[in-house]
């Protein structure tokens, strides 16, 4: 406490960043647990295989209730025959990439302005010891006041950048998860493409 203080008036939006910084970081831990839990490769493969053979509407039916995001995007996909292939996966493919994109624009918003407020503070400190320096001849009067708007600046600044370097390696794995579902995703709809090119469905 006697730290956060000493930072001046700048920690307390410090603190506010950081706060939604850790809650994003933890709800999209549990997003990502959750959806290791049910994922249902062996589903994919079978509503890939039903549309191999042609049975577009049994690959369908194969793929309701999955909670598997390869799953559901190839079963909203296949469940609208009155739109093409080409235009239904990428919608389906898109809607499930949203539910992995959340979240990510606020975490990177707090990592590109925790730094920046801990500059805010800085500069503020130093206006304060600037102040303080001009406030009189006597330095070793105004001694302390001068060593309080460095330490400011100083705490302010290492909060911010803590706070950001922190931040980064979650939000790179985040980066990372959602390539990793775009790339499931791309490949399981070239699979199911293929698929339907070379049989008729029925």
């Amino acid at each position: 406490m006697d730290l956060f203080e000493h930072g001046g008036p700048m920690m307390w939006p410090i603190l506010f960043i950081s706060f939604v910084a850790v809650t994003v970081v933890i709800e999209r831990a549990i997003f990502l647990a959750r959806e290791k839990s049910v994922r249902q490769p062996d589903r994919v493969q079978q509503i890939l295989d039903l549309a191999a053979r042609g049975d577009t509407a049994g690959a369908a039916k194969a793929g309701v209730g999955s909670g598997d995001f390869v799953a559901r995007a190839l079963t909203d996909a296949l469940a609208h025959p009155e739109h093409s292939l080409a235009s239904s996966l990428p919608r389906a493919a898109n809607r499930e990439l949203a539910r992995y994109q959340q979240g990510l624009a606020v975490l990177d918003t707090c990592i590109t302005a925790a730094p920046l407020l801990g500059l805010l503070g800085t500069v503020t400190g130093m206006m304060s010891t600037f102040g303080a320096l001009g406030a009189g001849t006597d330095i070793a009067a105004n001694a302390g006041q001068i060593t309080g708007g460095v330490g400011e600046a100083l705490i302010a600044t290492a909060c911010g950048l803590g706070i950001a370097l922190v931040c980064l390696f979650p939000y790179n794995v985040l980066n990372t998860r959602l390539d990793d579902a775009r790339h499931e995703l791309a490949d399981a709809a070239g699979a199911l493409e293929l698929a339907l090119q070379k049989h008729p469905a029925r």
